[in-house]
């Protein structure tokens, strides 16, 4: 057994967190995969709320820090101003996100086969490339049809891209679970 198998997965709890976590990513990429025009706008919604959020932030130090600074004021009414445009155009919104969907797509997978190589001798690492060669093929995907298919293409990709994350993770823990 191997150092990351023993830290990783001997303990119960930790096992049993680690299969709840994967079967949440299935249930979610399940909905994505069923519902893609929803979980695309869900996801921009998401991202406008978070950019909001951010905005009053930043501005709520400036006004506590830095109340004189015109320049300090740019940020906050930057990250308000692209939360309340993705909130009010969420379609836009899901082909940004389409772009930088296609950017995390890459480095997932470059990602995953590069940590799949680190577990090799690990039972199960075989889940963890193949999860990373899917990514990168959801990439290239992503790549030829955006923008066109954005709306529904982010939900269907993300959902994708959870499942198999969840099944790689099982798989992972379940395959150490037998050493």
């Amino acid at each position: 057994m191997s150092i990351i198998e023993m830290e990783l997965f001997m303990d119960p709890r930790l096992r049993r967190q680690t299969k709840r976590f994967a079967f949440g990513l299935i249930l979610v990429g399940l909905i994505g995969v069923i519902l893609p025009q929803v979980m695309s706008i869900t996801l921009s919604l998401l991202i406008a709320i978070l950019l909001i959020l951010a905005g009053i932030i930043a501005g709520y130090l400036t006004w506590l820090n830095y109340f004189r600074s015109g320049l300090a004021w740019l940020k906050p009414f930057f990250l308000i101003s692209i939360g309340l445009l993705i909130a009010l155009y969420p379609l836009a919104g899901a082909a940004a996100f389409g772009l930088l969907l296609i950017l995390y797509f890459l480095l997932d997978g470059f990602a995953g086969i590069s940590f799949a190589f680190v577990l090799r001798p690990m039972r199960g690492w075989i889940w963890t490339l193949i999860n990373g060669i899917i990514s990168l093929v959801l990439a290239v995907v992503f790549l030829v049809n955006w923008p066109f298919s954005s709306v529904w293409l982010v939900g269907l990709l993300v959902g994708i891209s959870l499942i198999i994350d969840g099944l790689a993770l099982l798989a992972l823990v379940w395959s150490a679970g037998s050493v």
